[in-house]
């Protein structure tokens, strides 16, 4: 496996300490203190408590980070939605690849190979990646608002990577 530099901008703001990349302040965390963190929350909450939790937060997430990456570099539509998985999968999490996309619709797929939490996880016969769903619904609506849509999206993991035969997850989005 060949190895390649980080492919995401970082400045580094030399009085704060505080990490940008783009248009966003950025922490930078090993995996195993992320991954074990979410962890130890499971445990406590439970993995659906927690997942309804991160779905919401995510979501809210997602639809900043695209509102303010697309006001950085112009982008609109298809292009934000894109670029949002391009940067989570420069970030580490995973490769997020676009299986379709339809703003029309509001549907999209998203295939997730290398998830982080997997590496973790291991195969533990349940989903381990739904720290992300949130993520992909907040993205879609924020890109619809743009466009003066009125449709708004769910997102839901159809299988991960930690379950019996798949090698990788699926996440779709479609309208509520």
């Amino acid at each position: 496996m060949a190895k390649i530099a980080p492919q995401l901008p970082i400045e580094v703001d030399s009085e704060t300490g505080i990490w940008t990349s783009d248009a966003l302040p950025m922490l930078y965390v090993p995996r195993h203190f992320f991954v074990n963190n979410h962890i130890g929350i499971e445990e406590v909450l439970g993995a659906e408590a927690y997942a309804e939790i991160l779905y919401k937060a995510g979501y809210k997430s997602a639809w900043h980070w695209c509102e303010k990456e697309a006001e950085c570099h112009g982008l609109e539509g298809v292009a934000v939605f894109e670029h949002y998985m391009k940067r989570l999968s420069q970030r580490g999490w995973g490769l997020f690849k676009i299986q379709d996309i339809d703003l029309d619709k509001g549907t999209a797929s998203v295939k997730l190979e290398h998830s982080a939490f997997v590496y973790v996880y291991g195969k533990v016969g349940r989903k381990v990646d739904y720290m992300f769903t949130g993520w992909f619904a907040g993205a879609m609506d924020q890109i619809l608002a743009a466009r003066g849509s009125k449709i708004r999206t769910v997102a839901e993991q159809v299988y991960g990577g930690s379950e019996e035969g798949h090698d990788d997850g699926l996440f779709t989005v479609k309208p509520l």
